[in-house]
């Protein structure tokens, strides 16, 4: 064989193996979630590996491009130093993107995306990043890591051996060839020879969104994702601008009204806002979930004010936060908490609050610089901060901070002292994620996450249920608010149809406290995390327009609305329906209602949004 085809072939074999790399990393994918697998069809499972094949050679082709160049380089240069080369490059990919493999197969649990960018955003802080994962977990999936990289390192030297072993320098006409070679990788790069470059919804081809996104690349995902980053294009543009603001408008504006009548006894309440980790109404009967998990909090219920149909605009606690205290929409993918070039022009419920007279303080048993939650913090102006770093190691768990019953017990030594009224305070627990650790009894057992999940969330609704309790005997409750509503809702307890249909989303919130004029009974209205600043500041006679995005809870008007927003997607339901899209497949995913309503106005609520985020400085 001459020397130009022993090369051509040489690149075709290197290029291969990689597309079979790829195939491998798709079966542990759909290995590792066998249950859904299992919920496939034989030719739904075959069709992952079919359509995804196009991902799988497009980054491959990107990965080859400076293999292909050390072949062509070999007609110049001994093959002893070209195979030394390409070893290197190829030994020091390969444990980059096997960890890449792995990272996607376990977050895909609790994302329901595969990897992309949004990885980057916790990469400064990684102990943070792996406080989810359990250190049994964390053990065997860096055991593992380990022992795939070796394997697949053991194969491509036996490859790279094999297919230098008849390299020799040659002629120059031979490289003009292998020039061309280097030139034909455009052709899996872009997908083909279509017009438009292949992206992730060219592979899906299944109504079950797991089998769309089986056949997605996970590495392509990661480096299409980060190499587009933040720029000025809004990939959500649907409209003209003035058009988008126009629907926004439209429905909104029969919202903003103040109540005529106030549901407080006064002006100035003292307000104690308590953000509960990752509760989910899933496991609220109070709000038609699941009996016996939060019994403190479906009793709090009767006593207060219920908000029924109360949802999180986003769906991780870094998000939540901006949502309830500047009433924000969350980004498909960034998080604005991070970005402090963009927050510092967030309007913020603490800085409003202290124009009002109130004495500000932020609670937090963990340590916040989570999600870069300190800078917002301090941002905010909080004139008293309290943090991890403020408890007993012992009092911690092995992953977030301070167990809830001991944080909150804190917050109540703080408050038994005397006050400076009116005060405001936001407590945010954590106990309540996972890895679902605490010193207490797992009323439902660790029987799998479900069970582990709703312990955890019993745990925190007994200490919750004990701080109202202490709260209940103060000076100072007959002139106070409490509120208390989840940061987001959770994937647990797993729920039947799409990822994130609604049901993840819906969360609960209650209001009660000796400041209510009434009590004991339901607000049915649609509302979300970005109304709650909003509503807050209008009881108060505080400055509340500039909370663009917020609405009035109490405001009953047949337009209400709310909008949440996942990676790559959106959810808005109105009275007239419910729609969730999915950008990726660039269709929708549940449509029930009035479809052209819900789509103009879904579309134009993140289209706005993200033109906002994108324009803020």
């Amino acid at each position: 064989m001459n020397l130009l085809k022993t090369r051509l072939l040489a690149n075709l074999i290197y290029f291969f193996s990689w597309v079979a790399y790829f195939f491998i990393g798709r079966f542990i994918f759909l290995a590792f979630y066998f249950e859904r697998t299992s919920e496939l069809d034989f030719f739904s499972i075959l069709k992952t590996f079919v359509y995804g094949i196009r991902l799988d050679m497009s980054f491959t082709a990107y990965l080859c491009a400076i293999p292909f160049l050390l072949v062509l380089l070999s007609v110049f240069i001994s093959k002893k130093y070209i195979k030394k080369i390409l070893k290197a490059y190829t030994f020091v990919v390969l444990p980059i993107i096997t960890l890449l493999l792995l990272i996607d197969t376990v977050l895909y649990a609790s994302w329901g995306v595969r990897l992309d960018g949004t990885l980057l955003n916790y990469i400064n802080t990684p102990k943070v990043m792996l406080a989810s994962v359990s250190a049994s977990l964390l053990f065997f999936g860096i055991l593992i890591w380990l022992l795939l990289s070796a394997f697949f390192i053991y194969l491509a030297n036996k490859i790279i051996n094999h297919i230098t072993k008849d390299f020799s320098t040659g002629k120059y006409v031979h490289a003009a060839g292998l020039f061309l070679a280097i030139g034909f990788l455009i052709i899996p790069l872009r997908g083909g020879f279509q017009e438009i470059p292949i992206n992730q919804s060219n592979v899906y081809f299944s109504k079950n969104m797991f089998a769309n996104h089986a056949a997605v690349n996970f590495a392509w995902n990661f480096g299409n994702d980060v190499a587009r980053g933040i720029g000025k294009r809004n990939p959500f543009k649907k409209f003209d601008p003035k058009i988008a603001s126009e629907v926004i408008s439209k429905r909104r504006e029969a919202l903003i009204s103040k109540s005529k009548d106030s549901i407080l006894k006064t002006n100035k309440p003292n307000v104690i806002l308590l953000v509960w980790e990752s509760l989910s109404a899933k496991v609220v009967e109070a709000v038609g979930g699941e009996p016996n998990v939060t019994e403190n909090l479906n009793k709090l219920a009767k006593e207060g004010i219920l908000f029924t149909n109360f949802y999180g605009n986003g769906d991780r606690t870094d998000k939540g936060i901006i949502a309830i205290l500047s009433g924000y929409y969350p980004q498909f993918k960034y998080s604005i908490i991070k970005m402090p070039n963009k927050t510092r022009s967030l309007p913020k419920l603490p800085l409003e609050m202290k124009k009002l007279g109130y004495h500000t303080s932020y609670y937090y048993g963990g340590d916040t610089n989570f999600g870069n939650m300190n800078t917002y913090i301090r941002m905010s102006d909080m004139d008293y901060i309290v943090d991890g770093s403020e408890f007993a190691r012992e009092d911690w768990n092995s992953k977030w901070g301070a167990h809830d019953h001991i944080f909150l017990e804190r917050l109540a030594s703080d408050l038994s002292k005397p006050q400076k009224e009116p005060f405001f305070v936001t407590a945010l627990t954590l106990t309540s994620h996972e890895p679902f650790e605490f010193p207490d009894e797992y009323k439902f057992g660790k029987d799998g996450d479900d069970n582990l999940y709703r312990s955890a969330q019993a745990y925190t609704d007994k200490a919750i249920g004990n701080f109202v309790d202490f709260a209940k005997k103060q000076p100072w409750w007959d002139n106070t608010l409490i509120v208390i509503m989840s940061d987001h809702g959770n994937r647990l307890p797993e729920h039947e149809g799409y990822f994130n249909s609604p049901k993840k989303f819906k969360i609960p919130m209650v209001w009660l406290g000796g400041a209510l004029k009434e009590t004991g009974k339901e607000i049915n209205t649609l509302s979300g995390q970005t109304d709650f600043a909003y509503t807050l500041l209008q009881l108060l006679d505080g400055d509340y327009e500039k909370f663009k995005w917020g609405k009035n809870i109490f405001n009953n008007s047949k337009n209400q609305y709310v909008h949440y927003i996942f990676n790559k997607g959106f959810g808005t339901i109105t009275p007239e329906g419910t729609y969730v899209y999915d950008f990726v497949g660039n269709k929708p995913v549940v449509k029930e209602g009035n479809i052209a309503k819900l789509d103009s106005l879904g579309r134009s609520l993140s289209q706005d949004s993200y033109q906002d985020f994108i324009d803020r400085r």
